[in-house]
């Protein structure tokens, strides 16, 4: 049950918010220019390099690693073919993972570290497997942590990672908003300075200036009515998420957005391309999740019965409405099953403000959905 008075309690989101969630979130600017602070300090910036890796493989724990690496290779394309090493292991505890590099990997690929705890035995074996067989490593991690220095023992390049006091007390949610920008923005900088995608130090700060908008757009001072990310938690309240998403930037950011759910409200979601979603989920729309499959029992009992699960469309977009796009057929699709829909568009800009802004979004209103769910 969601308590949406608490969505308009600034006082009372805040004595929820244990973990510093909407802290993250709002200062989600923030980090991204301290993160490029870093990039530069470390040397990114002055890079030479000879010429675009072969491949790019990325290693790091859980959410936050397969999240970078799903927005690296959706920006770069196909200039270099961007890959994430899946580690095994008996549970995900820092101790237990262990990754490997293809049998291929050599002095013509670029392993990126990406990791918000640092202590992880087997990304240091990693770093020094790559280092022996010629891989150029780069690692966004915490400073002074085991990784830091293994990276720095083996000629690897080590960026610290933006961090606030706040994020040590407990360990940081994989999904949490500062996460992600803390350990993207610097690999940004440094595939801009190998030619793989475009993201100089004037772009990262549109990326910075829009997020702060949207943190003040969606704030817990903002009421409900007029804040996007509060509405669209109060929308899926009850609801089991369809995210669909259509443009190249809007893919990663569905993706993101059902992970963050996930782990941070424990919230079910499913998300796939238009126009592909359209079959893909024509079934699932027309089944007993549909609004109009369970009409409310007039003799159920509104008090101790909660009401019935039902999906509903979040449509994610990063095309102006004027273009060759899907989105009419999705919303007959939706409303010919009686499924409401939600739709977010982010206002003009680069590839990368708006996919900020999407992220920014949907990362406040899965915080917001957390928060509200979790009072009862």
């Amino acid at each position: 049950m969601l308590d949406e008075s608490l969505l308009d309690s600034p006082e009372g989101l805040a004595e929820a918010d244990r973990r510093g969630l909407l802290r993250g979130a709002a200062e989600a600017g923030a980090r991204v220019r301290t993160a490029a602070r870093h990039a530069a300090e470390a040397g990114i910036q002055d890079l030479q390099p000879d010429g675009r890796p072969r491949a790019i493989l990325i290693a790091g724990p859980g959410a936050a690693a397969t999240q970078t690496a799903d927005l690296l290779g959706t920006l770069a394309g196909s200039g270099s073919p961007v890959t994430r090493l899946a580690p095994t292991g008996v549970a995900p505890a820092a101790g237990a993972l262990r990754w490997e590099l293809p049998g291929w990997a050599g002095s013509v690929d670029l392993l990126l570290i990406a990791t918000p705890d640092g202590t992880e035995p087997g990304l240091s074996l990693l770093a020094e497997q790559a280092y022996r067989r010629g891989c150029t490593v780069v690692a966004v991690a915490p400073a002074r942590t085991p990784l830091a220095d293994s990276v720095s023992g083996s000629h690897g390049l080590f960026v610290p990672m933006a961090t606030a006091p706040y994020e040590h007390e407990e360990p940081l949610a994989a999904s949490a908003p500062g996460v992600l920008w803390a350990l993207l923005t610097p690999l940004l900088a440094l595939l801009d300075r190998t030619g793989l995608l475009t993201a100089p130090q004037d772009a990262l700060e549109k990326v910075a200036d829009r997020l702060d908008g949207i943190a003040e757009r969606c704030g817990p001072a903002i009421a409900t009515y007029s804040n996007p990310a509060k509405t669209l938690a109060a929308e899926l309240a009850d609801a089991l998420p369809i995210v669909w998403t259509e443009g190249t930037s809007a893919g990663p950011a569905g993706r993101r957005f059902a992970a963050a759910l996930a782990e941070l409200s424990g919230t079910p979601a499913v998300v796939a391309e238009l126009p592909e979603a359209l079959a893909a989920h024509s079934a699932l729309l027309a089944g007993p999740l549909a609004a109009g499959a369970d009409p409310d029992d007039f003799f159920r009992d509104r008090v101790e019965e909660p009401p019935a699960l039902h999906a509903r469309v979040v449509l994610l977009r990063d095309r102006p409405i004027g273009s060759f796009t899907a989105a009419p057929a999705a919303r007959e699709l939706a409303l010919t099953h009686d499924t409401p829909i939600s739709e977010l568009e982010p206002q003009p800009g680069g590839e990368l403000e708006t996919l900020a802004e999407l992220i920014a979004i949907t990362d406040f209103a899965a915080v917001y959905l957390a928060l509200a769910s979790r009072t009862r």
